[in-house]
């Protein structure tokens, strides 16, 4: 789901937990924890594809896909062809089971192990990236990477910093020897700018330490 060592090592043993935040297999209390905590998941998921609209015929680039939601979901909406890119390997084979149900859907969709950047990838139409930017120790290389790849639309989330809840999840992951890392909106504006990106639409996820939802055109 990252793009750092440490995060795609994490991650990689706890795709199967994961992968039930998205598709609501937990006990009661845990989706009551879901739901709590982790709200700003299912939002941004929501407003991904409110901004990417209209799907149909269209190529959909998936850094840090995870066990593949968003690919699922883009495939439902029309999707022509939907490349995933993510470092962990059992985030991946989750993918293809979610795919495997779906007929035809296999065949279009292409998987990429590996950190990006440092993968080849060719263009797509919109390239979505959530969840990622957390992790990314150089977010500024990042989005000069991504750029090139973007024709239409790039949605991205980036983590806010809140004095409450920050310094826990900093804490916490710490702990797993994952770094996690934290925007404002100027940082983020600058960052994007930087790379190249034009009609910056940074959206605040109410709440505290909640993501910012970011739209940025080539």
């Amino acid at each position: 789901m990252s793009h750092e060592p440490n995060a795609a090592t994490f991650f990689n043993g706890f795709a199967e937990t994961f992968d039930t935040i998205y598709e609501q297999k937990r006990n009661l209390f845990m989706r009551w924890v879901d739901c709590t905590f982790r709200s700003d998941m299912f939002i941004r998921y929501n407003l991904t594809f409110e901004a990417l609209g209209q799907l149909k015929g269209r190529t959909i680039l998936d850094i840090g896909c995870g066990s593949g939601p968003y690919i699922v979901e883009a495939f439902k909406r029309g999707a022509f062809r939907v490349t995933g890119v993510d470092p962990a390997p059992n985030m991946l084979a989750l993918v293809r089971q979610r795919l495997r149900r779906k007929k035809g859907e296999e065949d279009r969709c292409e998987l990429i192990e590996g950190i990006f950047p440092g993968v080849r990838v060719e263009p797509h139409d919109a390239v979505i990236v959530m969840g990622v930017m957390d992790y990314v120790a150089d977010a500024q290389s990042f989005l000069n990477a991504l750029r090139p790849l973007v024709k239409d639309l790039a949605v991205i989330s980036f983590p806010s910093r809140h004095w409450f809840r920050t310094p826990f999840r900093e804490l916490r992951y710490r702990l797993r020897r994952c770094p996690v890392y934290f925007y404002d909106d100027v940082h983020i504006r600058k960052l994007c700018s930087a790379a190249g990106f034009t009609d910056i639409q940074i959206r605040k996820i109410p709440g505290a330490g909640m993501d910012y939802h970011v739209c940025v055109k080539p």
